[in-house]
């Protein structure tokens, strides 16, 4: 946010003073007041941002002085109570930009950018739209802050990507990034599973027919790099493209010309072409399955995201913007113990982000505003029902239904014993690193669920604030960006 100065007119001590520290946190410069003080207060600058909460007595004197006074003359923040409707004078609403109290984080940095694309700040919908894009790439390892630095560097050009990695790591994710940050993204966004086409569709679904091209072409059709132009192409799972089809894709990114289907007329297109598999290419080369030309046409700006088991300290992260997704479209809310939370990090992961989103989501069913223990798991993860997690069972990491999950504050028991098993690898570990990770995962889950608030999260983790500010100098744990 670029606003810096904001005036929190509450009547409520407690809640002003919590919406300040909120607002303190993220470098905004605090004034608080009460309607009858503010009568009296000289504003001799007017703020940038108005927090107004409900409660407020309310006095056409009161709102007059407002007026009078130019406070607000602009689109301003109201809180009102959770479970109420907004209580304010007509004279307001058309100013005002609602939000539930209390809140989370997440949620009030949304409000904020309403009133930023209210203001004018922000008037473009596509940018909101690829910043809330570039924050579903979730996690705090170094192999997704490496995703994203790669994807700061290609989304400024027009170059071919390949995206590698697992089925379910986010492939299209990163693709759709790729789009909303670069020059194209007003345009659209075409997606294709080139393995879930039959072989002979696939050229038309591609290219497009025409009319009597094919028994069943009754009509003329566009293909997917029709509606692509100008645009993004994202072709997924291109290691399962016939070999056929594999010729005429090369064609088109050599010359940018192809014909539709039944027709010899050549159509120029300008379509940037990001491509994704899950497949090892250079092996499918060496069976003959993938064209060694082809692989050379797409891997001009390889980007590969690796499996989530070998970034396990993104996995309460997710967890966390699993369940507030959950929240925000209505399905429910969920809370794990730190027992759960373990097993969880312990577990392999197959079928990676896609397999536990589909776990979180079956669990806040299951469990609607509830609390998940280990043996609340499905039993594949009683395995990992350790010395360690039996001895963080039932503790809670939430303090309410509507939070994300988060490490308890404190416990006589480490998080990591001796008899801890499945917690080193075969391989080794580098013990430094890992336990740096673990802090700053740690550091971060306690600044999500005390909604950015250091002293708070400092209380949660049992550790002085200043203590607590160091460690995030020394992780480079910043705010996220607004």
């Amino acid at each position: 946010m670029s606003v810096k100065d904001v005036l929190i007119i509450d009547e409520d001590d407690i809640r002003r003073a919590d919406v300040s520290a909120v607002m303190q946190f993220i470098d905004f410069n605090v004034t608080h007041t009460s309607i009858p003080k503010l009568i009296k207060l000289d504003v001799n600058a007017q703020p940038s941002l108005i927090v107004l909460c409900e409660g407020v007595t309310y006095t056409e004197t009161a709102i007059n002085k407002l007026f009078e006074k130019n406070i607000i003359q602009q689109p301003f923040l109201y809180l009102f109570n959770k479970g109420k409707s907004p209580s304010i004078p007509k004279s307001l609403k058309r100013y005002m930009v609602p939000l539930e109290w209390p809140t989370n984080y997440q949620k009030l940095i949304e409000g904020l950018r309403n009133i930023q694309i209210a203001t004018g700040e922000i008037n473009d919908e596509v940018s909101q739209r690829a910043s809330e894009l570039f924050r579903s790439l979730v996690g705090n390892s170094q192999e997704v802050q490496r995703v994203r630095q790669l994807i700061q560097q290609v989304c400024v050009t027009d170059a071919t990507v390949l995206i590698l990695g697992e089925s379910g790591t986010g492939k299209e994710v990163i693709a759709r990034n790729i789009h909303y940050h670069s020059s194209r993204r007003n345009k659209a966004f075409v997606p294709i599973n080139c393995g879930a086409i039959p072989g002979e569709l696939l050229e038309s679904e591609l290219f497009g027919h025409e009319k009597g091209a094919f028994t069943g072409a009754l009509t003329a059709r566009q293909g997917r790099f029709s509606l692509a132009e100008g645009g993004t192409l994202f072709l997924d799972e291109i290691g399962d493209m016939p070999l056929q089809m594999q010729v005429k894709l090369l064609r088109v990114l050599q010359e940018r010309v192809y014909e539709k289907v039944g027709s010899d007329k050549p159509i120029k297109c300008d379509v940037r072409i990001v491509a994704a598999t899950h497949r090892d290419l250079k092996k499918e080369i060496e069976k003959g399955e993938f064209r060694e030309d082809l692989f050379y046409r797409l891997d001009v700006f390889p980007i590969e995201i690796g499996p989530l088991r070998s970034r396990v300290d993104d996995i309460p992260v997710l967890i966390n913007e699993l369940v507030q997704r959950i929240e925000h479209d209505n399905k429910g809310s969920v809370r794990f113990t730190s027992g759960a939370m373990m097993a969880l990090c312990q577990h392999d992961w197959p079928g990676n982000v896609r397999e536990l989103a589909n776990m979180v989501e079956r669990l806040a069913m299951l469990h609607a505003y509830g609390v998940v223990d280990v043996k609340d798991l499905p039993e594949k993860f009683h395995q990992y029902s350790t010395d360690v997690v039996q001895a963080q069972e039932g503790i809670v990491l939430q303090e309410d239904f509507l939070s994300p999950a988060v490490m308890p504050e404190s416990s006589a028991t480490p998080l990591f014993s001796p008899s801890s098993q499945n917690i080193i690898p075969e391989q080794g570990l580098d013990l430094k690193e890992h336990m740096n990770n673990l802090e700053c995962s740690l550091i971060q889950q306690a600044l999500d669920e005390t909604n950015g608030v250091v002293a708070h999260a400092a209380k949660r983790l049992n550790m002085r604030r200043t203590t607590l500010v160091e460690k995030m100098r020394k992780h480079d744990i910043q705010r996220p960006d607004l």
